[in-house]
């Protein structure tokens, strides 16, 4: 990996919308690193995109386990020297309960523990490294079913959603997602979540929705924005490609 192309992590990034996400930051110019829970299955990922010509490594990463965040720290330092974009993408979602009443209060944990508290751990073993860019982006994988005002709309395709556990660990992380862009504005790094709309992956049973590809390109537009770009905000793709704001 070269010093001179901006340097990206991703988390979750062996398939679905993060390998997505590091295919298309890689195809623009970006060296990425991997961050995959399966060093092997992370490999073989990387092993991909270098096939196309992307500069990619992989990293042992499991966003929910301080020992391993730490040390992919420690090995990103020492072979990179910086970072530039960190995508947290690494997210937990679990089939449909039966009611919000009669959620599994375990199943609501390791969701929080995923999706909230393992993009902060991430955030912060690895913000020394975005401290040293000239144009730190933090991205955060979020949901158009964090929306509280939607949430609140009868006429929103997520009124009747269920998924309480899930869409309160979404939720959790925008409002993380509002406080780190305004404490890290004065170091020029700019943090904002993302909605990918509802997408074909793994997590969603390989059903209904647009592809991983279409899904990455908010993340990617945003980890690519300029100085003048957002921060503190939550987007999503419009149909003609463009960035378009959400309701928190």
């Amino acid at each position: 990996m070269t010093n001179l192309a901006p340097i990206a992590l991703i988390t979750g990034a062996n398939k679905g919308i993060g390998l997505a996400i590091a295919r298309q930051l890689g195809a623009q110019g970006h060296a990425v690193w991997l961050g995959c829970r399966d060093l092997a299955r992370g490999e073989a990922a990387a092993e991909q995109l270098r096939q196309a010509g992307i500069a990619a490594r992989a990293v042992q990463l499991d966003v929910t386990d301080d020992a391993s965040v730490g040390e992919a720290a420690r090995f990103v330092t020492q072979e990179a020297g910086r970072l530039d974009v960190l995508v947290n993408n690494a997210g937990l979602m679990f089939a449909p309960p039966p009611s919000t009443a009669q959620e599994s209060i375990g199943d609501m944990r390791q969701m929080f523990e995923t999706n909230v508290f393992g993009a902060m751990r991430v955030t912060q073993a690895f913000l020394p490294l975005l401290r040293l860019s000239a144009a730190g982006r933090i991205v955060m994988m979020s949901s158009g079913l964090s929306s509280l005002g939607d949430a609140l709309d009868m006429r929103s395709e997520t009124w009747g959603v269920g998924f309480a556990g899930y869409c309160a660990s979404k939720t959790a992380l925008n409002m993380l997602t509002v406080k780190l862009a305004k404490e890290l504005e004065r170091d020029g790094i700019k943090v904002n979540a993302v909605d990918p709309g509802l997408t074909s992956t793994d997590m969603t049973g390989n059903g209904a929705g647009h592809s991983p590809d279409d899904g990455a390109r908010p993340a990617v537009a945003l980890a690519m924005t300029h100085a003048y770009g957002p921060t503190a905000g939550f987007y999503a793709c419009g149909p003609s490609g463009d960035l378009v704001a959400k309701n928190w």
